[in-house]
């Protein structure tokens, strides 16, 4: 995903609680810094989800794990500024089972919810619309 912010904005989008809750959850329980165990909470939703940070390079890379013990899964968000003013936001989520036999659907419905989050993430940076997250239904 493009999105017309330097990469330190980005960046910090995810990583300061007080943003966060502007495109993807409602709140983060601290500062995302290597090594944390960050509680991430759904209000909407009814839902709380713990993620390990795993690796943070400054504007730059983020590497989280999540999920249930036994089915976590490693998400990398990589940032790649190309001028002061663009930052190509890409998201890769590794650990899905082969057998599991909601695999394809795991799958699909993974893609929907990256596509979805990085879309209220541009509407957040790029023209201050915070409103979009909220309206996911399943």
């Amino acid at each position: 995903m493009k999105i017309l912010k330097p990469a330190s904005e980005v960046f910090e989008a995810f990583v300061d609680p007080t943003k966060i809750g502007n495109f993807w959850f409602s709140s983060s329980s601290e500062k995302w810094q290597q090594g944390r165990t960050i509680t991430l909470e759904y209000k909407e939703y009814n839902a709380i989800v713990e993620i390990l940070i795993m690796e943070i390079e400054d504007n730059k890379k983020i590497v989280f794990q999540w999920g249930e013990p036994e089915q976590e899964r490693t998400v990398t968000i990589s940032l790649t500024e190309q001028d002061d003013l663009i930052t190509i936001v890409e998201v890769n989520e590794e650990g899905f089972k082969e057998e599991h036999s909601d695999f394809y659907h795991q799958l699909i419905d993974n893609k929907e919810g990256w596509v979805f989050m990085l879309t209220c993430l541009k509407g957040y940076l790029e023209l201050g619309v915070n409103t979009l997250r909220t309206g996911l239904a399943k």
